[in-house]
Order: C-alpha cells, then sequence, then structure tokens
C-alpha cells in the first residue's frame, strides 16, 4: 500500500492508497518539531480507531515545508522500511514539463495539482487552490506547469485584519444575505466573501484573455464550494485533487524504474 502525504502550511494530510481508492485521509496540524514516533503514534491510533488494516511499504511525500521533510523520511523509514519519493526534489520524476524562468523554484504541492489536472481534465487548466494562500496555477494544453498567481489565502486575510484593527472582531467565513452589511460583522464577511468572488472571478478572466483561448477552471480546498455559492467560478471542484496528483507522480516514477 501506498501513504500519500501532502504537507502544507497549516495542515498535513495522509492517504492510504490501495492501487485503487483511498482506504482513509486523515489530517492533522503541520508542526516541524513533530518527530517521526509521533507521527506514527498518531497515525497508527486513528487507523485501529476506523478499523483499518494497513500494510504500507511505499510513501510518498510533497511538503511545502522543507524543515518537515526530514523527519517525514524518518518516519518512513522506520515504521514502513522504504525511503520516500519526495515531489521537487531532483530524484522525483514529474510525468508534465515545468516552463518558468530559470531558478525559480516552484512549490511541489503545485506541480502535484498540475500533474492531477491534467491527468483527470486535460490541458488549458486554471487550478485555484484555496490554502494558506490562494493559488491559481496554469495548466498548458500539454500539461506543461507554465505558472500563476499567488494571493493571501482567504483566512490569512481575515486574520491579518483582525490583528491591524482592534475594533475588528475574528469572524467566521461565510456568504452573506446582502452585499451591504448593516453591522461590523456583516460588512467584514461582505467584504470577505464578495471581494474573493471579484478576486477569483478577475484573474480567471484576465489569465484566459492572456493565453487567448478558453479554459477550464478546476478548484480544490474546502472553500472552494463555499465561492461556488456567488458566482459560477469553476468548472469543477476536486476535494481529492492533490493525492490523486501524488498517487499519479508515484505510478509515473514505479513504471520508469525509478523506484
Amino acid at each position: 500500500m501506498l501513504l500519500a502525504i501532502d504537507c502544507g502550511n497549516t495542515n498535513t494530510v495522509f492517504s492510504i492508497w490501495d492501487g485503487e481508492r483511498f482506504l482513509c485521509t486523515l489530517r492533522t496540524s503541520t508542526e516541524h518539531q513533530r518527530t517521526a514516533d509521533q507521527y506514527f503514534v498518531w497515525l497508527s491510533t486513528l487507523l485501529r480507531h476506523h478499523k483499518i488494516e494497513f500494510d504500507i511499504d511505499e510513501v510518498i511525500v510533497s511538503s511545502t515545508v522543507p524543515r518537515v521533510v526530514w523527519n517525514l523520511r524518518v518516519f518512513a523509514d522506520r515504521y514502513f522500511g522504504c525511503r520516500p519519493l519526495v515531489v521537487g526534489k531532483p530524484d522525483c520524476l514529474l510525468p508534465v514539463d515545468v516552463r518558468v524562468d530559470a531558478g525559480t523554484q516552484v512549490g511541489p504541492d503545485r506541480l502535484v495539482n498540475t500533474v492531477a489536472g491534467h491527468d483527470l481534465y486535460g490541458g488549458d487548466l486554471i487550478l485555484v487552490d484555496f490554502g494558506t494562500a490562494t493559488t491559481f496555477d496554469v495548466v498548458a494544453e500539454d500539461g506543461a506547469y507554465i505558472g500563476g498567481v499567488i494571493s493571501p489565502g482567504v483566512n490569512l486575510s481575515l486574520q491579518a485584519l483582525h490583528e491591524a484593527a482592534a475594533a475588528l472582531p475574528h469572524v467566521d467565513v461565510t456568504k452573506p444575505e446582502h452585499v451591504i452589511g448593516t453591522n461590523t460583522v456583516a460588512c467584514m464577511q461582505s467584504g470577505v466573501f464578495w471581494g474573493y468572488v471579484g478576486l477569483i472571478n478577475g484573474i480567471t478572466t484576465r489569465i484566459k484573455e492572456e493565453r487567448g483561448r478558453e479554459m477550464k477552471v478546476i478548484s480544490t480546498g474546502g472553500l472552494a464550494p463555499l465561492f461556488q455559492q456567488g458566482y459560477a467560478l469553476f468548472d469543477h471542484f476536486e476535494d481529492d485533487l492533490t493525492m490523486h496528483g501524488l498517487t499519479v507522480i508515484h505510478k509515473y516514477n514505479k513504471d520508469q524504474g525509478n523506484i
């Protein structure tokens, strides 16, 4: 079985893939101090709770937080007897090209999403990922990653607003009943919700104009369905886009005899 690990700035997701489907997906906060032993205790305890039998012998990791990779490597070696494949490292092959400025380091999560998007929907895509940052990744007709856009994440924007303005409370992200708010909370919710609808619509429209072609817009991340309520922003939503990409990359490396 394959253990796919996606480590983001806020959360780390573990999924077990049996070759045909994900048996389970578990989530924990990202902490670079967490040891290999702590990872195993957490994972094995939850798997026993869900009554899932597992025999993991392969691991693939995508991490936007370099400091956690070492402990994840130790975790894979100590408890599953394997050397994990780490996306972004030279020994991890990708089934797509990366066409960006020389010397540019592209986030592993963006590469994985590109692979997943192309595998599921072909080329000419805009992938919108609602994470700590809201990212827009552009996939060419042949599946190559050709660049994108990075903007502040929704929750990050709300946190900054709350911390920078003492009189403004912390609010939940939700679709307001009216654009014009009649109290502080409603005003903030309207600004965040409709502001991000405008951001997403504006950036995807400009990308399509710059590319001079029709493109499918694919969303992923927990807040994507919420923003779809306000406008026809996305053609498709994929909750497991990153995890799917990890399984595709792992299979590609196996087929190439790289692992």
